[in-house]
């Protein structure tokens, strides 16, 4: 990917940019949503993942459900490719630009539009924070349950894209499992809406399909989420180990016994110690491995599951056990885990995030497998995870300046998500695939299964204009490594773009 193949630029599409500028400017009307020179579109050129950058061809910042609905139909038209832009905080490469698109950034959806108490619920604009929801009910004792490390800048939009989790996934679960409905305005205009304030509703599950769909089916205009209660009681454990095998080990101990924490996270020493300097959070520094259980519920239900955690821990040689006595003890203890992905900024000049899932029995092994990878790619790795449901972060130190750093890095990353995949996991827990993991889609899903999600793309999107050169494999490159069937010049996929 240091190579990064993209979608072939469109040089009619180029050549009419003034004229495609002109009448988008006439759907916008406000000029100064609307931006082409260099010095305005700078910002929109990168997410998180700021390895890879290009410049889109115009960016437009819609007020209205109905100028994104305008703005989608005209490019549809015209077969102008189409990127929707959120906080632009994935990791994966899910809001690059390409050079000939127009990137929909969806930042002045960024209202709370409604909250409703009585059926537990609010409806949201795509780019209102995560945390903006719990914030605006937390007053009348609710809170809205997934929490990515980012909540604080991350939007509801981008969540429902990636389907993100966080640290409290274990319990509560990832964002599909927390919403009710969501409004999207398809590539050519349509304005639908899946779902509302009930659990259920008839038909299709067309919300689960637009959940995680990463912006290639549709666009998010607005979500409706479930909030929840405030429990009784919160309690936080910080717990150190003489091994990260012994932290594992007592992950799944505690899963067999009933005891469902609200969330359970493992930090390597490294990570431990970059933290604990960046936030001063009182984090077990000598450990080889740390891990942070929560329970809430009632005080007596709380106490008794930290009980057994205590004895579990200790049956396998925790070397320290620390329990909040406040509710700024759990705030500390959780802003270490939080800031865990900037404190590594001191640990080397870049990272890359990586993102799989396993089976939780499965973690001491693929523990082992990284630090043996990071001995072959001579770089270093610093490990975070939601250990209770086996959401790995391996995190590979590198220099983003040199090309031959970051092409191994994208080796190690490649090789550490197909051991995830091997020992029956998956590519991706909450950060979606993009770009980052798109060449190993052939890895997790045979002919058929990418076959049958194409044509779901296809019969929403039947020019390929929404989020090109996201998620599904480049073809040649699937060849190149033996997993593409090619007889008589045919291939088993037919409906893959040739870039």
């Amino acid at each position: 990917m240091s190579q990064l193949q993209m979608p072939k630029i469109d040089n009619k599409t180029l050549d009419k940019k003034d004229y495609y500028i002109s009448e988008i400017e006439k759907i916008i009307i406000k000029k100064e949503n609307v931006l082409s020179n260099e010095d305005e579109i700078r910002p929109y050129e990168t997410d998180a993942l700021t390895a890879y950058r290009e410049m889109p061809m115009v960016v437009v910042l819609p007020e209205t459900i109905e100028q994104v609905s305008s703005i989608l139909k005209f490019c549809n038209q015209n077969k102008i490719k189409v990127v929707p832009r959120g906080a632009g905080t994935g990791l994966s490469g899910g809001s690059l630009p390409l050079k000939d698109c127009v990137l929909m950034s969806m930042s002045k959806f960024n209202k709370i539009t409604e909250v409703d108490y009585i059926n537990r619920c609010v409806k949201a604009q795509p780019c209102v924070t995560n945390l903006a929801i719990t914030q605006a009910v937390q007053d009348k004792g609710f809170y809205y349950a997934p929490d990515p490390s980012s909540q604080m800048a991350c939007s509801i939009g981008g969540n429902v894209a990636e389907n993100s989790g966080g640290v409290h996934s274990l319990k509560y679960g990832a964002t599909t499992n927390n919403i009710l409905g969501i409004q999207v305005v398809l590539m050519d205009g349509t304005i639908v809406t899946f779902g509302g304030k009930t659990m259920d509703s008839e038909g299709y599950d067309f919300m689960g399909l637009m959940t995680g769909s990463e912006g290639l089916l549709g666009v998010i205009t607005e979500v409706t989420v479930k909030i929840l209660r405030k429990p009784e009681t919160v309690k936080t454990a910080l717990i150190g180990f003489k091994s990260i095998d012994d932290a594992g080990n007592s992950v799944s101990e505690i899963i067999s016994t009933g005891c469902i924490p609200a969330g359970m996270e493992i930090m390597d020493k490294a990570l431990t110690r970059a933290t604990d300097d960046h936030v001063k959070a009182g984090y077990p520094r000598d450990a080889e491995a740390m891990m942070i259980v929560e329970f809430d519920g009632t005080e007596s239900e709380v106490d008794e599951y930290m009980d057994k955690v205590k004895v579990i821990c200790e049956k396998n040689k925790s070397s320290s056990f620390k329990l909040s006595k406040s509710e700024d003890d759990r705030k500390r203890f959780w802003a270490g885990r939080k800031a865990a992905f900037p404190a590594c900024g001191v640990l080397a000049p870049d990272y890359l995030c990586m993102d799989g899932s396993i089976p939780r029995s499965k973690l001491a092994e693929v523990l082992k497998e990284i630090s043996r990878l990071s001995k072959k790619y001579n770089l270093p790795v610093a490990n975070a995870f939601h250990a209770g449901d086996g959401n790995l972060h391996p995190l590979i130190m590198f220099d983003a300046n040199d090309k031959e750093s970051l092409r191994k890095t994208e080796e190690f990353g490649a090789e550490i998500l197909k051991y995830c995949v091997k020992v029956g996991g998956a590519l991706t827990g909450e950060h979606g695939v993009g770009i980052e993991k798109r060449e190993l889609m052939c890895e997790a899903f045979n002919d058929t299964d990418i076959q049958q999600q194409l044509k779901i793309k296809f019969s929403l999107d039947p020019n390929s204009l929404l989020n090109p050169g996201k998620v599904y494999p480049i073809l040649r490159k699937c060849a190149e490594e033996g997993r593409v069937h090619v007889h008589q010049g045919k291939t088993k996929f037919p409906d893959i773009p040739r870039f």
